[in-house]
């Protein structure tokens, strides 16, 4: 995108800016932005500069034309005026910095939570074949404290986390589907003990691929007619792993054998239809649909999350319950952490949590090329008074953004308590 030099002296509101200054030595939160207001300007005035990087191609509004430059005046009242503005975002700005180190030390905890619940998720899956009391009591811990913290009712943020190694997708996609089945679950009014089987059902939903070849799994080419009618096995091994003894709930069961089950008949293994489908395996097989559109075996068809939420909504509304759907949208947003956007300043950024009662002011991180990647600006987009215009896909994306913001091939997700 073309760049040209402005002097200061021509700056409008709407006008997109990049400051030659080091992060370090202006007050504003970012070195790039839209400029919002009169103040902005005096401020930039202050600094000294002659000149500005100005993007065209952001911006709003045209330059302010050499006719109505005001001559460079010795106005004590304005230059006063632009210090008191220099030293309030100064302050802003270093409290802010606080806020940010301090959000940065809690979703470090929070990733740590969350590999425990993956380790834990692997140690299920791999006793459920031999020994399937314990696995289910390892698995009832974690989800009974997940269950007790969503149905909470103080709100829950969820968290974007880090891509993890590829051969525990399996486990990644597990935890994926628990924890967005409970949050639905809840959202939708189901009780405790039903959000907490909800939760258990999604967890071990797809049990039945641990007999399933590895290489059918792990294959990224279209698989054969008898790869995908062994693949499709799954269901049926499910319930019958989940069918030896009576430590798993009924309706647990139920769900994986029919979390491929759609409501108009097109799913598998019996073709059910409407309400001969469980309220629990129409809530898991939303959530697994949306997991596994985002995350598909072949790399290459990887819808991101935005799109992934519109085109639920717009091509299987005749296949999944339109409520829960609703309520999954409600829950995630527009712009599902993952999300590559572009805001109302013209930056870009990646959204890394929202807010289950602010969805429209996520948490974004925002590409800045002066700011250090480990120290890359963390904004509420509410107290930015910022918003987002679009969804973009990581491939339009320049190189240097793409390794700043470094894009997700997994969107994992975690969740803390809402504040």
């Amino acid at each position: 995108m073309s760049e040209i030099q402005l002097e200061v002296s021509r700056l409008q509101v709407g006008i997109y800016v990049k400051l030659p200054s080091k992060w370090g030595e202006h007050p504003f939160m970012f070195s790039n932005f839209k400029i919002r207001d009169e103040g902005q300007i005096a401020v930039i005035r202050s600094l000294g500069l002659e000149r500005v990087t100005v993007v065209p191609g952001k911006s709003a509004c045209a330059p302010l034309p050499l006719s109505e430059v005001a001559k460079p005046g010795t106005d004590e009242d304005k230059k006063m005026s632009a210090d008191d503005a220099q030293q309030a975002l100064w302050k802003e700005k270093k409290q802010r910095i606080e806020d940010l180190k301090t959000y940065r030390r809690d979703l470090q905890k929070v990733e740590k939570e969350f590999d425990r619940s993956v380790s834990q998720v692997r140690s299920v899956m791999k006793k459920l074949k031999d020994r399937p009391l314990n696995a289910i009591g390892d698995a009832q811990q974690l989800i009974d404290a997940m269950a007790e913290d969503i149905s909470g009712g103080s709100g829950l943020i969820l968290h974007l986390m880090g891509d993890g190694k590829d051969q525990d997708n399996f486990y990644y996609h597990s935890l994926n589907v628990s924890l967005l089945g409970m949050m639905l679950a809840n959202a939708a009014g189901l009780t405790k003990k039903e959000v907490g089987e909800v939760g258990m059902a999604g967890l071990i939903h797809d049990v039945g691929k641990i007999k399933i070849p590895s290489q059918i799994l792990r294959k990224t080419t279209p698989l054969s007619k008898q790869e995908r009618n062994l693949l499709k096995m799954h269901t049926k091994y499910g319930a019958d792993i989940l069918n030896l003894g009576d430590y798993v709930p009924d309706k647990v069961r139920i769900v994986a054998s029919q979390h491929h089950e759609y409501l108009d008949g097109s799913g598998y293994p019996l073709g059910l239809k409407k309400n001969k489908i469980l309220k629990y395996s129409q809530i898991i097989t939303i959530v697994n649909d949306y997991d596994s559109l985002c995350h598909p075996d072949d790399p290459s068809k990887a819808r991101i999350p935005f799109t992934v939420i519109s085109y639920l909504f717009k091509n299987r509304k005749e296949q999944l319950n339109t409520q829960f759907l609703g309520v999954l949208i409600r829950l995630l947003g527009i712009y599902p952490p993952g999300s590559i956007v572009e805001l109302s300043s013209g930056q870009i950024g990646i959204v890394l949590s929202v807010n289950s009662k602010r969805l429209l002011y996520p948490t974004v991180q925002v590409y800045d090329e002066n700011v250090p990647k480990d120290q890359a600006p963390i904004v509420d987009l509410e107290t930015e008074g910022l918003s987002i215009e679009k969804a973009l896909k990581p491939s339009t994306l320049e190189q240097d953004v793409c390794e700043y913001l470094s894009p997700r091939l997994r969107a994992n997700y975690y969740y803390s308590a809402g504040k």
